[in-house]
């Protein structure tokens, strides 16, 4: 069982980490080198705005993504 909460709690501190929670590595590290590139874009302002879509982006399909992964095992928890 996967708690859907904590994937989206994990997911608002650092986009990627709950991928990773939710056994997709490679989504989850795709998300922490794009939070890095949002980091060096704040230099020019634009990575304030794309950090926050992909803070969004991230919260809403880690917590999804675990959503599937208990309806598959029979099971709910959303935190």
């Amino acid at each position: 069982m996967k708690s859907a909460g904590l994937a989206a709690v994990l997911s608002f501190f650092i986009p990627g980490v709950g991928q990773i929670y939710n056994g997709q590595i490679l989504k989850g590290i795709i998300l922490i080198v794009i939070g890095l590139i949002n980091a060096a874009l704040t230099v020019i302002l634009i990575g304030y705005v794309t950090h926050v879509i992909t803070v969004i982006y991230a919260v809403y399909d880690a917590y999804k993504t675990a959503e599937r992964i208990n309806a598959r095992r029979g099971g709910h928890s959303s935190f």
